[in-house]
């Protein structure tokens, strides 16, 4: 009788921590919805929580936006403010591509769509893609633009993998300037607490045009007395590594190869570069930062 007890009572705790995670299993499932031509949005778990939304329109530079914070109460990335325009949540744009303007120009006389992809729908892991051509002054393409993007959820943080693909139409130079490439907007105003750390210690204006393995970027969510977070992460194959960043003064950043010198992909060509991001709210913790950076820079995509 006693044997039999012991074991209903494992049976039980067994059922109990496989139905635990299960729970936990459709929690962290994503799912990406098409909800028109020009966006998609990726929910997560049952609750149908917005994690995100794609916005590729056919006549428009493509961008990320909103990004919600991991526990769904307030968006992390901010959308055309009046002191830069131009800038568009999670975005990729380049400077002084044959003397063309990407980053300030967003509109149809400069990007054209040609595809947009979703490569897995549903599950811990989704990805998609987005394909644009990059116009000259009359119309032609000189570079096709590629980015595949991929989401989960490491540790209550979201963890989007850029893949950046840019393919040569024509020899193309992107001329040396304090910006352009990739591009995160975070909602920041001037009561706001804010500050910019890199993978040496710099804060803030010091750390901009510096060269960083990684840089986090956190404000104070508005209402709140907690930050939110983008920890960007650099990888030893793209050829600028450690890539020096775009340091703004409200808190926008990016790294940037063209800070360095001009740099050219030559016709018929593709560069291809890479980025890591993490997307968490609370306190900074660099020793996990630095982890994190270390499992991104062994991994060997080829």
């Amino acid at each position: 009788m006693y044997t039999c007890r012991v074991l209903a009572i494992f049976v039980l705790v067994l059922c109990g921590i496989v139905s635990g995670f299960g729970q936990k299993s459709n929690g962290n499932t994503f799912e990406i919805v098409t909800e028109s031509d020009t966006s998609f949005s990726i929910y997560k778990g049952k609750a149908k929580q917005l994690i995100l939304t794609q916005v590729a329109k056919p006549d428009e530079r493509p961008y990320i936006h909103p990004i919600m914070a991991p526990d769904g109460q307030s968006p992390v990335t901010e959308f055309r403010p009046n002191h830069h325009l131009h800038q568009t949540g999670l975005f990729w744009g380049l400077k002084r591509v044959n003397g063309r303007d990407y980053f300030m120009k967003w509109k149809g006389d400069y990007w054209k769509r040609v595809s947009t992809k979703i490569t897995a729908r549903q599950g811990k892991q989704v990805s998609w893609q987005t394909v644009y051509n990059l116009l000259d002054s009359t119309g032609q393409t000189t570079l096709v633009e590629t980015q595949n993007w991929t989401l989960q959820e490491v540790g209550g943080k979201f963890m989007l993998d850029l893949e950046w693909k840019g393919q040569a139409r024509t020899d193309v130079t992107m001329g040396k300037f304090y910006v352009g490439g990739l591009f995160v907007r975070m909602p920041w105003t001037k009561e706001l607490a804010g500050e910019v750390i890199n993978a040496t210690g710099q804060t803030n204006k010091q750390a901009e045009a510096q060269r960083s393995e990684w840089l986090d970027v956190g404000v104070q969510r508005r209402g709140r007395s907690d930050w939110a977070h983008f920890t960007l992460f650099d990888h030893p194959q793209n050829k600028a590594f450690p890539t020096p960043w775009r340091v703004d003064n409200e808190f926008g950043v990016g790294p940037s190869r063209q800070i360095i010198d001009d740099w050219t992909i030559p016709k018929g060509e593709t560069e291809t570069i890479r980025y890591r991001i993490l997307i968490y709210t609370g306190p900074i913790n660099q020793s996990q930062i630095q982890e994190v950076a270390k499992a991104y820079q062994k991994i060997d995509p080829h």
